[in-house]
């Protein structure tokens, strides 16, 4: 076992649904645009491909979190997704044998500075500072596939102090599952503790300190943050 000048940081990791045991997360992927009406609302064009973005591991909170107004922004939007955990390695995975990687399914929310994301754009610049903050990667107990299935369909909603702001369809995914794991491992060798969020319907929206939000994925779980005050 090799020595280290400073201590190693704690593994990241989110729950697992009627386990002690955690799942060890090693890497966020996040899929960008990936509902037609959610690109719409955004100006976009949804038969473009996929493109992904990343956030640290530690930037995952379990559900029940109070998780403070992050620095730097004045516009904190939500955006609920559907969670891909990855069980076993690959590269270049065909499409057909895709789902055989994933481990199991949760319910995340991407949590993005709209603001700073709207001036990276503007810009040409990295969306870093938007989206892989503190705290960013929200994520319910994840449910393995023996208990969920591969979901196809099924109501994806989030709920701001009790009033729904997203309310869209896991069909309604303009790259489904397969598709999305298999065009990732295009770009990197997926590895057990990876975990991709596979894009937000319609309605994102912002948060302001003391909201609740909750959500859910029919047949996969539920989530639910509190927004806090911003760190002094």
């Amino acid at each position: 076992m090799p020595d280290f000048v400073l201590a190693p940081p704690a593994i990241a990791s989110v729950a697992v649904a009627g386990w002690a045991e955690r799942f060890a997360v090693r890497r966020i992927f996040c899929v960008g645009r990936n509902y037609a009406a959610h690109a719409r609302e955004l100006g976009n064009d949804e038969r473009d491909p996929p493109f992904f973005f990343t956030k640290p591991a530690d930037a995952v909170v379990d559900s029940g979190a109070v998780i403070p107004y992050p620095p730097l922004t004045a516009n904190l939007h939500h955006e609920i997704e559907l969670v891909v955990a990855i069980g076993e390695a690959g590269f270049r995975i065909p499409r057909a044998e895709a789902l055989a990687h994933v481990w199991g399914y949760g319910v995340g929310v991407d949590l993005t500075r709209r603001d700073l994301q709207d001036q990276a754009k503007k810009a040409a610049r990295p969306w870093d500072w938007s989206k892989a903050f503190d705290l960013s990667a929200p994520c319910g107990p994840l449910i393995p596939v023996a208990k969920s299935g591969h979901p196809e369909k099924g109501r994806i909603w989030l709920a701001i102090n009790g009033e729904v702001r997203q309310d869209g369809d896991l069909a309604e995914l303009i790259w489904p599952i397969a598709d999305v794991v298999s065009i990732c491992s295009e770009a990197v060798e997926l590895q057990p503790g990876d975990l991709i969020f596979t894009g937000t319907p319609a309605g994102v929206g912002a948060v302001q300190p003391g909201d609740r939000i909750t959500g859910g994925v029919d047949g996969v779980g539920a989530i639910e943050v509190t927004i806090g005050q911003p760190q002094r």
